[in-house]
């Protein structure tokens, strides 16, 4: 990676609760970690949580932090091959699926949030503040991460009862350590 290039910060959520969800997980990580000019920085802790809306069995959710000079929409472009890759198909909003990677926000060079409003990309991502399955692994990552001016951790505590998903933390991590 060219040292000098400008890096962004990025946050992506991962997401699978069909076949084998913590290897999919796993599998998409370090195809993350592998791209281009990519930097795997952070992962959170893997998370069972309940599904919304359609979906029939829970959820494995985690996040990865990537640095990277690549602009957000080449960023989601490579996250949308990735989600081919493991079989995705986009039937119906919040069904089942073998994998979901979500852009959740980014950083600029600057430090500051970037901020996103296209056709096919919006940063942050418009859920975000209301989710508890994208919010804690966030804070797994960075506590004191802020999102929309307010911090992570806030948003999190905000949220009612309903909107509650988590049901554990998983004890395997979702990235294997290796040891020479």
């Amino acid at each position: 990676m060219n040292a000098t290039a400008p890096m962004a910060r990025y946050f992506v959520g991962l997401g699978s609760n069909l076949g084998d969800r913590l290897a999919t997980l796993r599998a998409a990580a370090t195809e993350l970690a592998a791209l281009a000019q990519v930097t795997l920085a952070a992962h959170s802790s893997v998370w069972e949580t309940r599904p919304l809306g359609p979906g029939a069995d829970a959820f494995l959710n985690a996040a990865v932090e990537l640095h990277t000079a690549l602009p957000a929409a080449d960023l989601l472009a490579h996250m949308l091959g990735i989600e081919r890759g493991h079989g995705r198909v986009r039937r119906e909003r919040w069904g089942d699926r073998t994998l979901d990677l979500d852009l959740l926000c980014g950083f600029g060079p600057n430090g500051r949030e970037l901020s996103i409003a296209a056709p096919n990309l919006t940063l942050p991502h418009p859920e975000l503040s209301r989710r508890d399955f994208v919010l804690q692994p966030l804070l797994d990552m960075d506590p004191l991460l802020r999102v929309h001016g307010r911090r992570c951790a806030e948003l999190l505590a905000a949220l009612e009862p309903s909107q509650r998903t988590l049901l554990r933390r998983l004890p395997a991590p979702l990235v294997e350590l290796t040891r020479p």
